[in-house]
């Protein structure tokens, strides 16, 4: 009999009850693991549609059977062979051992025929649970309309971990389904071995050997879960760090910097290191747990198996037990053990693949969790359309404040700003002074702790999310470079709208992108990506040009405030002041907010404030702030002496 399958266990499991490691005490655990879990997966088998399930059990049913057939069949065709020998060729004796060697045949050839069949059909019971699950999992995710929940430190472990189950795809919820249905056909086969060896030889003997089994195969399960805690100790932690060892090692993106800082043989020592680390103690767990008990096990099990075949030899010799009794006996006793060992198709799933369907539960409490301690404004009792049409959108802040958690103090503290309709105001300030913050206030990806976001004289709270974003047109400073299209990329800026194609090449070109995108080896069809055959790769700069027109895109399509977060920062000074040139005039009247950190881009902006301590602490044009020579000026100042420093430079741009 088997002692456990050598494969690893998966990462570390929190509990889905606390988000913690696992302290339950030991009866609760093993009621909770042993019992709850696999009532779980039963209760999950008819999602997967009750066709399959119908479709599974039956074969796994019918292969249960069959092996046991196939032993009462072989062992009649060996009790058969003195008297057909005897009898000759030709006789009644030999026509049955003929029939009944062909019906063994067919046993064997039905069992082989069938087998493929289990795994294709488990195959499809796997891919379909754990499609159903994934797509839990995406909702999951994307199921906030901020990205508060996303920004939670418990919610990103749950996430990471469910992805991992997955990404792994060894031992997943719909495996452990296609698992547990597995199983039935193992014990339909021990529970028929068991009677078979009782009713041909003793009931005595087949009940002592099948509670040698059972004993087997409660240490086998019971010894996988004990060794899946492993990693609850930190060996997961260990995992984790030699596997971003090896995924930095092993990638194009990071191979430059290895081989030119000499890491290359750093890296491949520090991942041995930790793999072995991990290995140890996983090893050392192993032995602790399937060595010793195993050599009590044995004990027994060869007890159970040396009676039973000492009690068949002494009945055989005393003539009590016929030759096709003995050949059903020693038979179905080998058989027997055979079920004491791991089964490869089933223990590790059931074990331990309800543990992807925990972390996923526990990753929706979480952001269920999460998503309630965002602010729920009474004014959002009151559900309104946004004022849409041509006329470019008048904003004000008035008092906002916010934290994020445990962040220790306010990032924004009653901040008081006007966004005057048509004009570009831009924002500056140093680091943490919460320029990016606002950024997510605007386009609520985050919810003010206090004070009102008020559009047009309308609290954005009482508007619905996805019609207020509708109005908004962004570019962020880490933009997404999706794999799809460039004209695609760009309708981005307005999927609730027909695909526009004009409108894709005129934003294109007023981003300065549409000959470089045309050039493309299908045109804008160019998927932007290598990874797909015929696609093609963009420079940063030209990436960013990219995420620019999908901005002018979504302001072609109604959009009314447009937000840049550093929208040049992959391009180089030149390059800048020549986008800003045109910029300007391309989204003349529309309302902006600029963040950005080169003045030469805020300078050409209608009117500048400055954010320090989570309040504006002056506002005015370029020209107003440098008379007044306080902090923006000085900020500006220190930033052209790196163009000019003597200083000649102060009134002209930065960038040229």
């Amino acid at each position: 009999m088997s002692s456990g399958n050598r494969e690893h266990a998966p990462p570390s499991r929190t509990s889905s009850r606390t988000g913690t490691r696992d302290r339950r005490p030991g009866v609760e655990r093993w009621w909770d693991e042993a019992v709850l879990a696999r009532v779980r997966i039963v209760r999950a088998i008819p999602s997967t549609g009750p066709a399959l399930a119908s479709a599974l059990l039956l074969v796994n049913v019918v292969l249960g059977v069959l092996p046991v057939a196939f032993v009462v069949a072989t062992s009649v065709v060996i009790g058969q062979v003195p008297a057909a020998v005897a009898a000759g060729v030709g006789s009644q004796a030999w026509s049955a051992l003929v029939r009944t060697f062909l019906a063994a045949a067919a046993l064997f050839a039905l069992q082989t025929l069938l087998t493929p069949v289990q795994h294709m059909l488990g195959e499809l019971m796997t891919r379909r649970m754990d499609g159903l699950l994934q797509q839990r999992l995406i909702r999951a995710s994307l199921r906030s309309t901020g990205i508060g929940p996303l920004e939670d430190s418990a919610v990103l472990d749950s996430l990471d971990e469910v992805n991992r189950w997955f990404e792994a795809r060894a031992h997943t919820p719909g495996g452990a389904c296609a698992g547990m249905l597995a199983l039935v056909a193992r014990y339909v086969r021990l529970a028929a071995l068991t009677a078979l060896l009782g009713a041909v030889a003793s009931w005595a003997m087949a009940v002592a050997l099948l509670v040698a089994v059972l004993v087997f195969r409660t240490g086998q399960r019971g010894g996988l879960r004990v060794l899946s805690r492993v990693y609850d100790t930190g060996v997961g932690a260990v995992l984790r760090r030699a596997n971003h060892l090896r995924g930095v090692a092993m990638g194009a993106r990071d191979a430059k910097e290895l081989r030119v800082f000499g890491l290359t043989a750093w890296f491949t020592d520090r991942y041995v290191d930790e793999h072995t680390r991990a290995h140890d103690r996983v090893s050392r767990a192993r032995r602790r747990v399937f060595l010793v008990p195993y050599l009590g096990y044995t004990a027994l099990g060869l007890l159970a198996v040396c009676s039973v075949l000492a009690l068949l030899a002494s009945g055989s010799a005393q003539g009590a037990v016929s030759l096709t009794g003995l050949a059903l006996a020693l038979q179905a006793t080998a058989a027997m053990v055979m079920c004491g060992a791991n089964y490869p198709e089933a223990d590790l799933q059931t074990s331990l693949g309800m543990r992807a369907w925990q972390s996923l539960d526990t990753l929706e409490e979480r952001m269920s969790r999460a998503g309630e301690q965002a602010p729920s404004p009474e004014a959002a009792d009151a559900v309104e359309e946004p004022v849409t049409g041509p006329a470019p959108a008048s904003v004000e802040l008035r008092s906002v404040r916010f934290s994020y958690p445990n962040a220790g103090g306010p990032v924004l503290d009653g901040l008081d700003l006007s966004l005057a309709p048509g004009r570009c105001t831009a924002v500056v300030g140093v680091n943490g002074a919460g320029k990016t913050t606002l950024v997510k206030l605007l386009t609520r990806l985050r919810e003010p702790d206090a004070g009102d976001i008020v559009v047009d004289g309308l609290d954005v709270r009482r508007t619905p999310v996805e019609l207020w974003r509708r109005q908004v047109s962004v570019v962020f400073q880490d933009f997404v470079r999706y794999e799809f299209s460039a004209a695609d990329n760009i309708a981005c800026g307005a999927v609730h709208l027909p695909v526009d194609r004009e409108g894709v090449r005129d934003a294109a070109r007023r981003a300065g992108v549409l000959d470089t995108l045309e050039a493309l080896p299908h045109g804008i069809d160019t998927v932007l990506s290598r990874k797909h055959e015929g696609g093609a790769e963009l420079s940063g700069g030209q990436w960013q040009r990219v995420a620019i027109a999908r901005s002018l895109y979504a302001l072609g399509a109604g959009a009314r405030l447009l937000v840049l977060d550093e929208p040049t920062s992959a391009l180089d000074v030149r390059a800048e002041a020549a986008f800003f040139d045109s910029f300007i005039e391309l989204t003349a009247g529309v309302t902006s907010v600029l963040i950005s950190h080169r003045f030469s881009s805020v300078r050409r902006a209608d009117g500048i404030v400055v954010v320090e301590g989570g309040r504006v602490v002056e506002q005015g044009t370029h020209e107003e702030l440098m008379a007044l020579g306080n902090r923006y000026a000085r900020m500006f100042r220190l930033q052209a002496e790196r163009f000019d420093p003597a200083g000649r430079g102060e009134g002209r741009s930065v960038a040229r």
